[in-house]
């Protein structure tokens, strides 16, 4: 008779569950908390289910946990009215009391409060509750509105920061995911400098890549390609603007924010030149952005101040000519593609040992006539960075 666990893709020990169970709850105890709620849609930035859980909300379908202090999860999903059984199968569920469902959709606006009906009918259980909500960002007014005025005597509170404090530290078994990730990212680019040719367009590139990633297993993906004539800024694009075809003598920028198998992510970005040399001009730029790399990578040491490590590379981007950052050029990353901290004047938290952090940074022109990034992943060590999770070479990838 088949065993239906066969069906599992790779996923975390029940230990590491277990771990992540045992220090929330302990977190939980200390504030007072009688529950967590956490709701997303999807899985880039829906890791917060997916710590919790192990499976993630997908295709835009909204998925809502409760995690309580004193026992077992409840989750809901987007389903079949009972008695229709819910997911996940109870085969796949760890740490899972209770999966309800129904049908409701956020495209039909009558449904908009069936999973909150379901959510109070859980929290409704203990008297004058204080109800921890996580990444609220993430959760639907509708869903909200309705816990508030049908549970009037809880106490809702803002427990995200206290439950990021945990996620963000990585464990040795997510570490050792998330350097799987890491290397079938460095496949990925081997795989591409063999495949981009002449004629291909941006999105075919995207598409390549994308099925790369899927045969080896990773769950989510987001990659963009964009490419230019010689002497124009090059900057990686979305699927939608991906129909220029690729020339002999063009640059192509493609960054891939993908996961691995188990859900973690990391991130890579490489500059390609197609059937010729990189200007001078090109790789002064390249190796401004890897010279600002190894300047982020050397500080990041338990106590750096995002701040300072923002200010440093701006300083020295302006000093060299080139364009100040307008976005992060660096944050962390695990079972959320961007998570805390982010490397940017406004982040309040100083980094931590067991931190993976994606670092990649643009050096681009004042005159728009070049840009050149890279990107890598680091995990924050006891007195400083590890070794760099990727070993495909930080330059210029040349395809003849």
């Amino acid at each position: 008779m088949e065993n239906p666990k066969e069906r599992l893709t790779r996923r975390v020990s029940t230990s590491e569950l277990e771990r992540r169970w045992k220090a929330t709850r302990e977190m939980m105890e200390e504030r007072k908390l009688d529950y967590l709620v956490a709701q997303n849609q999807e899985d880039f930035l829906g890791g917060m289910l997916r710590w919790l859980t192990d499976f993630s909300a997908h295709h835009q379908f909204p998925s809502t946990v409760i995690f309580p202090v004193d026992e077992e999860m409840t989750v809901i999903n987007t389903g079949g009215d009972p008695p229709a059984e819910q997911i996940p199968p109870p085969w796949a569920a760890r740490g899972i009391k209770n999966r309800l469902g129904g049908v409701y959709f956020p495209t039909a606006q009558y449904t908009n409060t069936v999973e909150a009906e379901l959510a109070v009918s859980v929290l409704k259980e203990k008297r004058k509750p204080t109800i921890g909500l996580l990444e609220r960002a993430f959760i639907p007014i509708t869903f909200y509105e309705y816990l508030v005025k049908n549970l009037p005597e809880a106490n809702f509170v803002d427990a995200t920061e206290w439950v990021d404090e945990i996620k963000v530290l990585k464990s040795p078994e997510e570490i050792e995911l998330i350097k799987e990730t890491a290397s079938l990212q460095d496949n990925a680019i081997e795989h591409l400098r063999k495949a981009i040719k002449p004629g291909m367009k941006d999105y075919e590139v995207i598409a390549e890549a994308k099925h790369f990633y899927l045969r080896g297993g990773s769950e989510r993906q987001l990659i963009m390609a964009g490419s230019g004539p010689p002497g124009t800024a090059v900057h990686f694009l979305p699927w939608h603007l991906g129909n220029r075809v690729i020339r002999e003598g063009d640059q192509l920028t493609v960054l891939m924010e993908t996961n691995g198998p188990g859900g973690y992510y990391a991130e890579t970005m490489r500059c390609f030149m197609v059937g010729r040399k990189p200007s001078q001009e090109l790789q002064d730029a390249h190796a401004t952005a890897v010279e600002i790399q190894t300047m982020t990578v050397n500080r990041l040491k338990p106590g750096a101040d995002p701040k300072e490590l923002w200010d440093l590379t701006n300083d020295f981007l302006k000093k060299k000519g080139y364009l100040p950052n307008p976005r992060l050029y660096a944050h962390g990353q695990g079972l959320g593609l961007v998570e805390r901290p982010l490397i940017w004047h406004k982040e309040p938290w100083k980094l931590k040992a067991g931190m993976n952090i994606a670092v990649h940074p643009y050096a681009r022109a004042v005159s728009q006539t070049v840009s050149a990034c890279i990107c890598d992943n680091w995990i924050v060590g006891k007195t400083g960075p590890e070794d760099c999770l990727h070993k495909a070479p930080k330059e210029i990838i040349v395809i003849e």
